[in-house]
């Protein structure tokens, strides 16, 4: 077991803590947009006396098709980043894909997000850590779709040996075997804390179904299954998740990007309360 602060915001997570939730938008849209879902988030955690970190992401690299929403970019998203934790006065986390981008991205975000399809990229891993520490910061590294829970072991040693310090938080998102979907693994989430990190659940991401939905241009898209959003964030902090990861739009219909995945920002309040009590449970 293991736990971190992120000491600008004096936020423990970890072994013992409260359950801290980390959510906001799938990709930035617009300010305004941002700011009404950080708001809300925001009220309802600071109701519930739950940590909150606004996430959303500038850019959306790993896309099914070349005509896809990506997000406004790393100047413009940084920017509508910066300006919705000076407005609301929270920490922010969001991803980046690029060793160019470390210095930029660690400047604006508390936690460094290293997307899953890019947790072995050792350049990535190394120059995002570094340039977090740097900053204050803690890194959130989501496990990729191909490894198992004991194969986070080398990214967390990239990062220790990089950096000299535990500084990682490592993201349960599923594992996939192909064929349109994503399997969860409950047990996994114990076997990556006893490598010394905490570990987020990102029940947004769990839930996609990768290339499952035919777009209106006929090309694959991914798909999701909304309603198994909550069931895999309660599965997931009963099972000891320190964190969770969760993406909500007033309107999921009409998101710009994963609107399958994402939860209608109304059903925030409920689905919290729940996992606020079942993390009770387990810190007992």
């Amino acid at each position: 077991m293991a736990m971190l602060t992120l000491d600008r915001w004096n936020l423990p997570i970890g072994d013992g803590q409260p359950l801290v939730v980390i959510a906001g938008l799938n990709v930035l849209e617009d300010l305004e947009l941002a700011l009404q879902v950080g708001r809300d988030l925001k009220a309802v955690t600071g109701e519930l006396g739950l940590p909150y970190v606004f996430k959303a992401s500038f850019d959306k690299a790993n896309r099914s098709s070349i005509a896809s929403y990506r997000g406004p970019g790393l100047e413009e998203g940084l920017e509508m980043l910066r300006a919705v934790k000076a407005e609301l006065n929270v920490p922010i986390c969001t991803d980046l894909h690029e060793v160019s981008q470390a210095a930029a991205v660690a400047a604006v975000a508390d936690l460094v997000q290293i997307p899953a399809f890019l947790c072995r990229q050792t350049d990535l891993v190394i120059a995002a850590a570094r340039a977090t520490r740097a900053a204050g910061g803690l890194l959130h590294v989501k496990k990729g779709q191909f490894l198992a829970p004991q194969d986070c072991r080398s990214i967390l040693d990239k990062v220790r040996e990089a950096t000299g310090a535990d500084m990682t938080i490592l993201c349960e998102r599923g594992v996939s075997f192909g064929y349109g979907n994503l399997v969860v693994d409950m047990l996994g989430i114990p076997l990556m804390q006893e490598l010394g990190a905490p570990v987020s659940i990102d029940a947004t991401h769990a839930v996609q179904l990768p290339g499952a939905q035919v777009g209106s241009n006929g090309g694959a898209s991914t798909g999701g299954r909304r309603s198994g959003v909550p069931v895999i964030a309660r599965a997931a902090v009963a099972a000891g998740a320190d964190a969770v990861f969760l993406e909500f739009h007033p309107e999921p219909d009409q998101a710009l990007c994963d609107g399958p995945s994402a939860l209608p920002l109304s059903a925030a309040r409920g689905l919290l309360s729940q996992l606020k009590a079942l993390r009770e449970l387990h810190i007992r």
